[in-house]
């Protein structure tokens, strides 16, 4: 049993579907978290959920990387329909990653700025639930594609056509 997780472990398509929960759940339960601790007026909680956010969209880059290094094997074992689910999945991942960057930065600086300007943690805050909003969007976005990949049970509709070079540059 230890020897199958350690060979699993090596796969970075394991990794990228073991972690790849992170930057939407976690990411949900943190924007959660932060609504009612700005609700509620509580600082300490609006840290330890900034804390959450932050660490869920940063957790989009480990989940992009492997995903990134398993695609040629997953690409392998998948039908026509999945490929161009797999391919559609890179692409929205390509395209929408940044967005979970500028939340891990913009959480970093709701932690840190009211420090120097408590006047500022409100905003902030407000502007974290906001752009988690988006940043949820957009994981659900991408999380569909990839859903579709290996699932034919979820292939309720037809497969996404196949984007040439040029409309991804």
């Amino acid at each position: 049993m230890i020897g199958t997780l350690l060979r699993d472990l090596r796969q970075p398509e394991y990794i990228h579907v073991l972690l790849n929960p992170l930057p939407v759940y976690g990411l949900l339960v943190g924007w959660v978290g932060l609504v009612i601790g700005l609700a509620l007026r509580s600082r300490r909680a609006q840290i330890a959920t900034l804390t959450l956010v932050l660490l869920s969209s940063i957790s989009a880059w480990p989940v992009y990387e492997f995903g990134e290094q398993g695609y040629d094997r997953v690409l392998s074992m998948t039908d026509e329909d999945g490929e161009a689910w797999l391919d559609e999945h890179m692409h929205r991942a390509e395209d929408l990653i940044w967005v979970f960057y500028v939340l891990a930065a913009l959480s970093t600086f709701a932690i840190a700025a009211p420090i120097k300007w408590p006047k500022s943690s409100v905003p902030l805050a407000v502007g974290v639930i906001l752009l988690g909003a988006v940043t949820l969007g957009s994981g659900a976005y991408i999380a569909y594609a990839g859903g579709r990949v290996r699932h034919r049970e979820f292939r309720n509709e037809p497969p996404p056509p196949k984007r040439s070079e040029h409309e991804h540059d």
